[in-house]
């Protein structure tokens, strides 16, 4: 551990909240982005080293510029009057005190859910910090297997770590709720399928329905794209459509109603955000 009013640690960061981009983003899952779009704003650095991370200019390369407390407040409330569904929080994780805090600063002007965008490494402690603060958590499930995440992510205890992160979201938020074809408030659980490792994709899918049922919302992804080359065969080529489809077909089989699947053109690198810290 290290006192980041002082120094940086391994996630890069320091006591102040560093941006890369904010915007309306029009890409998240249906009842996220709407018709209006979702108003997203991304952090710089984060505590994982994902080796196929596309957003790897901000979450590794430490791209983005440092702002103070007021011109956060004013962003989530600008995106606000763009009329954006909701305040979507992306890789928020090592800024949760700063968060906490400039949100309860505007608290009573806020008049849409904020969603807290995670990988889901991130202690239980730092969780309970948002209670009452955060209305959807939109949760990364990585790996079940702890073997992938040192390999690919360069931790050790994955599962041990995300699967008590998410469960203590669950126990703020409880059962999702939609109104207007939006949520409002819920947990929603990400599921990103590798190549080669849909085994570990069908090991998540058991794991989070024989949990939860259908109380939390499952989105399957299949939008994996290689960015460079790397050193897992696996990891250089995109997910095929039967790969994808027998994770599907899994979660169908097994019984999960509340899932979102993706279709057409979502392996493309032009879903990747042109991060600009000019209009900070």
């Amino acid at each position: 551990m290290v006192n980041r009013y002082e120094t940086v640690g391994f996630c890069g960061a320091s006591d102040k909240i560093k941006l890369s981009y904010y915007s309306t983003h029009m890409w998240e899952e249906p009842i996220i982005s709407g018709t209006n779009g979702s108003g997203t704003i991304f952090f710089s650095n984060c505590n994982l080293r994902c080796m196929f991370c596309q957003n790897k200019k901000i979450s590794i390369d430490n791209y983005g510029k440092e702002i103070s407390n007021k011109r956060f407040q004013d962003i989530i409330l600008e995106l606000q009057e763009k009329e954006v569904h909701n305040i979507n929080l992306v890789t928020p994780t090592i800024y949760v005190p700063q968060i906490v805090y400039n949100i309860q600063k505007i608290k009573d002007k806020i008049k849409i859910p904020i969603i807290y965008n995670t990988s889901s490494y991130e202690n239980t402690d730092t969780i309970k910090l948002l209670n009452n603060t955060i209305d959807i958590y939109l949760a990364d499930f990585k790996y079940f297997n702890n073997e992938l995440g040192e390999k690919y992510s360069n931790c050790k205890n994955y599962f041990d770590v995300a699967s008590k992160s998410i469960d203590e979201m669950y126990k703020q938020v409880g059962k999702f709720k939609i109104k207007d074809n939006l949520i409002v408030k819920g947990l929603i659980v990400r599921i990103l399928v590798l190549p080669g490792e849909i085994e570990d994709s069908i090991k998540i899918l058991n794991y989070l329905y024989s949990k939860y049922k259908d109380n939390i919302i499952i989105s399957i992804m299949n939008q994996y794209t290689p960015i460079e080359v790397y050193k897992y065969s696996n990891l250089n080529r995109k997910v095929s459509e039967e790969e994808y489809n027998k994770v599907i077909d899994y979660a169908c089989d097994i019984g999960i109603k509340h899932a979102f699947i993706q279709e057409g053109d979502t392996q493309e690198e032009s879903f990747i955000p042109n991060f600009d810290i000019s209009i900070l």
